[in-house]
């Protein structure tokens, strides 16, 4: 950390704070959790922000809020509903630890988020960058809030070459924020990171010519800020092949299955499916046994309707879609039979969305 010290005393530390937050206090996106700074609101933006584009999270945002106003609302809210406000925002598993956060505080806080660090930070899925960006924009404390806009501001900044993508270098960057932190403006001084990260130091072509700190930026003056951050590539995501079918019967009711409590997309719902394996019978034939092991029922399967590509951080779901029909009356253990119209309440993944519209096509 020697090297590190020396690069931050040659920083003019005091400077940086005020250049970046007078570039944020003018140029500021107007963003709707950033009305009036209520920590519930800033909370589920966060959690929502993470692996999402804030051009795709303002409609979701709005919508969620709109359902759940209040920390009480959300913490009594059926967990269907919950999840139904979440469709396709993708990573299901922050909206469960959300809620189950959300009901902690309800029941032993009062319904108020805890502004100390080891209580909001015990709560289910508040990991270090959501405590410190909750702590640090509602309540105006002074913890760093890294995530890899922030990372990569300072990776360029101080001229950073250790890999991002390794969980230790994000306890540098901590440090580093730590460093830089301005006590008296806390808020702005996260958020102008963060907006600049999003805005202008971009992962490729950052605008510096438009830069607010690029006076102090190391990769500037060395003309390397194209190569920083340093970032390991990810291993190649597994590839797995499903089929699956829309099933109707004489009545035009739909069949449909709720996914595990746990795991990937867990209680979310879908239409029936199983991975194929090749050189094994024809996909449909393989999608009837299934369905007679699993769910005790004979179907008809029509031809192959087209492919739809799902992936996942570390998946890569190519999944055959047919239409299909029902012969025999199946025992609702495994499969439960909706109206078209009901499907509409039921939350699904982005993948079995895109089946249902190639079957209504």
């Amino acid at each position: 950390m020697i090297d590190m010290e020396m690069k931050l005393e040659q920083k003019n530390i005091k400077k940086f704070q005020k250049d970046l937050i007078s570039w944020y206090e003018k140029e500021k996106r107007d963003l709707p959790w950033r009305t009036n700074n209520d920590p519930y609101k800033v909370w589920v933006s966060e959690v929502m922000l993470q692996q999402t584009r804030v051009d795709t999270v303002i409609p979701y945002f709005e919508n969620f809020i709109e359902k759940f106003p209040t920390i009480k609302e959300l913490a009594e809210a059926d967990e269907e509903k919950v999840l139904k406000a979440w469709e396709g925002l993708g990573y299901y598993s922050r909206v469960r630890n959300l809620q189950s956060a959300v009901k902690e505080v309800h029941e032993r806080y009062g319904g108020v988020v805890p502004s100390s660090k080891e209580e909001f930070g015990s709560l289910k899925g508040v990991g270090p960058y959501t405590r410190g960006a909750v702590l640090s924009i509602a309540y105006n404390q002074p913890v760093p809030a890294v995530d890899g806009n922030v990372m990569r501001v300072m990776a360029r900044i101080l001229s950073i070459w250790d890999d991002i993508a390794k969980p230790k270098t994000k306890t540098i960057f901590e440090k580093v924020v730590e460093a830089f932190m301005a006590p008296e403006k806390p808020s702005e001084f996260n958020q102008g990171l963060m907006e600049l990260g999003a805005i202008i130091c971009t992962p490729k072509s950052p605008s510096c010519l438009l830069c607010p700190v690029r006076e102090h930026c190391s990769a500037f003056e060395e003309g390397c800020e194209q190569e920083l951050p340093v970032k390991s590539k990810k291993k190649k995501p597994t590839l797995k092949s499903l089929a699956a079918v829309v099933l109707t019967d004489e009545e035009g009711y739909v069949y449909i299955h709720k996914r595990p409590e746990s795991g990937l997309l867990a209680n979310l719902w879908e239409f029936p499916n199983t991975e194929t394996q090749k050189g094994l019978k024809h996909e449909r034939e393989q999608l009837a046994t299934f369905l007679k092991e699993k769910a005790g029922i004979t179907v008809e399967i029509g031809p192959l309707q087209g492919v739809v590509e799902h992936v996942f951080t570390h998946l890569v779901w190519n999944i055959s879609v047919f239409f299909g029909k029902v012969v025999n009356k199946p025992d609702h253990t495994y499969l439960k039979k909706v109206t078209k119209a009901e499907l509409d309440q039921y939350a699904f993944p982005v993948s079995h969305q895109k089946i249902w519209n190639m079957y209504m096509k």
